[in-house]
């Protein structure tokens, strides 16, 4: 029963019959198995494993093993059997095998008794090659060679691979093997070095449509080529896999395939609707987006498959935005070309990786939770509430050119630790409240008593960088001019106007000096290196460049650094009680308005960790 089985297959894979039904018992042969390519010019996509096979055949250099590797569907077993019937049909070696003698006939059904077709999952044991070198050495039985073909070849166990690899190096001359693996990967290096390795590649989704639109004309079906071209797309680069999948669609659809239907089969959104919520996406418009996804719902498609069908075009928008041709689109069809441009413009690069970037993270999140579309109404929000990264780039490009401010480059002798880093400050304005109700809370954590300026010191810029903002403090009414004379008389004016913490704590600079144009340089002892770094906090720096803006009259950047050179030498002190070290440091100014603000008394002292 089996045989004849078989045998009606093998009628109706070379029949033109476009109802598939073989002559002998009326069994349906399904479009995959009934198109399969018989000869090496039927092979599609391949072209480089043709030209090399019938190359071999007719040097007659044809090897002894051969490992086909490739995503599934692509043509590995089919080259196999291809190859196969070259080898042993009638009239060969030869490189259009007849496919009319029963050799070719059977190894087109897969029947034949000198070419065997293992599955390397369910023949993976060592026992099983241990057979299989037994009967490697038998002669065929009527073809010329005994052709084993081995599928999934990566499935066989260590012991198994290790059995076959001397059969392998050395086979009969009347033994030729061929193995077939989607990952190779997997595949001892010791059977790769005794192989001819071809790598099939993924067929172009072009030549899947076309052949597809074949195999429609042929069975009698009126397709849309619109309606093609998604299904060559969902096959990625298989063609077996659009086969299948237009097997499915034609059992469903009848004598017409229209793009409408095969959206409710497959749970996509239809053409329109999918433009409509793009285009709602583009424009920000985020109840539009969420009316759209409703009404795509309604209608049957499924969210996960929109976010696919997202990630795919806003795929293709990346690829316009940075210059690809049209023939780089992998989903647009031809008719959302100038739209997928039109957003490529309106969009820019950076907006549209971040979008793909919510696409992929909400698929992800898909998987493991039960609210599948909340999460994608939430992603289309988020995509509508993006700002212009591009815009955003731009602007942190000129930031970096022109306004980072270097310090002063320093010489020492050899051997000499240089001082620390100087930093510099601008005002780049007031910042929000709640910005300041944090920066005060803390100072608090850390015993430092709010800023009575605090209304007026900036955001959180990195303490090493400066840059000038539009939105300065007010200068003053007549400018006044920074000099190396009046730079300590402005600093020291500036500080008058200063209360609290922070006028007490940068009144123990030992120096200030002109560092460049409209920037100061505070030197404060080794021993008041706290206070230095006091003042190099945000906030606090924040607040002496405005004040000093509005004694100056404009912008000053600031610099503060310890005065390595005025430095008393530092001496080894002699060892002090606890009771002697928590009454020094009592003393400390910052510890003292610590105390004060909080109404706290000395009870030890803990060494700073660096």
């Amino acid at each position: 029963m089996a045989e004849e089985l078989s045998n009606a297959a093998a009628d109706a894979a070379t029949s033109d019959s476009p109802s598939g039904e073989s002559a002998s018992g009326g069994q349906y042969v399904v479009i995959a198995r009934r198109y399969r390519p018989q000869t090496f010019d039927e092979l599609i996509g391949q072209g480089h494993v043709s030209r090399a096979m019938a190359g071999a055949i007719e040097s007659s250099r044809v090897g002894h093993a051969y490992l086909f590797t490739g995503a599934r569907g692509v043509g590995k077993t089919s080259s196999a059997r291809i190859l196969a019937k070259a080898l042993n049909c009638i009239n060969g070696p030869t490189t259009t095998p007849c496919n009319k003698c029963e050799i070719c006939q059977d190894i087109s059904a897969g029947s034949d008794v000198d070419v065997l077709e293992i599955d390397g999952a369910s023949n993976r044991g060592v026992d099983e090659i241990r057979q299989l070198r037994q009967n490697v050495a038998v002669r065929p039985s009527r073809a010329r060679f005994k052709i084993y073909i081995i599928d999934e070849v990566h499935m066989l166990t260590r012991e198994a691979f290790n059995a076959l690899l001397k059969t392998l190096e050395e086979p009969p001359e009347h033994v030729k093997f061929i193995f077939c693996t989607t990952e190779p990967e997997k595949v001892p290096i010791t059977i790769h070095s005794r192989c001819q390795r071809f790598d099939f590649a993924g067929i172009a989704t072009a030549a899947i449509v076309d052949r597809l639109a074949s195999i429609c004309e042929t069975e009698g079906i009126q397709a849309e080529r619109s309606a093609l071209e998604i299904i060559a797309r969902r096959a990625a680069g298989s063609m077996r896999d659009g086969q299948s999948l237009l097997e499915q669609v034609l059992s469903c659809c009848g004598k017409e395939l229209t793009s409408e239907q095969l959206h409710r089969l497959l749970g996509t959104a239809s053409g329109k609707r999918f433009e409509q919520l793009v285009s709602h996406l583009v424009e920000r418009d985020a109840a539009g987006a969420l009316t759209e996804l409703d009404a795509a719902v309604a209608e049957g498609a499924d969210v996960g498959q929109m976010l696919e069908q997202l990630l795919g075009y806003f795929r293709d928008v990346m690829a316009a935005g940075v210059g690809c041709p049209t023939t780089a689109y992998l989903h647009a069809t031809s008719g959302d070309e100038p739209r997928v441009k039109a957003a490529a413009e309106q969009l820019g690069v950076e907006t549209v990786l971040a979008i793909m970037q919510i696409v992929d993270h909400t698929l992800a999140r898909l998987r493991l939770s039960t609210h599948a579309r909340t999460l994608v109404e939430i992603a289309a929000v988020r995509i509508c509430n993006l700002e212009n990264l591009e815009d955003l780039s731009t602007l942190v490009a000129a930031v970096r050119s022109g306004a980072v401010a270097t310090a002063p480059t320093t010489s020492s002798a050899p051997g000499q630790r240089l001082p620390p880093p100087a930093r510099s400050y601008t005002s780049r304005g007031p910042a929000p409240a709640a910005e300041q109700k944090k920066n005060n809370l803390a100072d608090a954590s850390v015993g430092a008593a709010p800023s009575h300026d605090a209304a007026e010191t900036t955001s959180d810029s990195p303490p090493d960088s400066s840059s000038t903002s539009p939105d300065a403090p007010a200068a003053a009414a007549e400018p006044i001019e920074l000099t190396s004379d009046n730079a300590a008389s402005l600093w020291q004016n500036a500080l008058d106007g200063l209360s609290d913490l922070v006028a007490d704590q940068a009144a123990l600079a030992d120096g200030v000096t002109l560092a460049g144009p409209r920037r100061l340089l505070v030197r404060f002892p080794r021993k008041y290196n706290s206070c230095k770094l006091f003042c190099e906090r945000p906030e606090q720096a924040a607040t002496l460049v405005r004040r000093l803006a509005e004694v100056v009259g404009g912008v000053v950047q600031l610099e503060f650094a310890v005065d390595e050179a005025n430095s008393e030498p530092t001496s080894v002190p002699p060892p002090m009680s606890a009771r002697a070290r928590t009454a020094e440091r009592a003393q400390d100014p910052f510890v003292r308005r610590a105390m004060e603000l909080f109404g706290a008394s000395s009870i030890r002292v803990d060494e700073p960790s660096s």
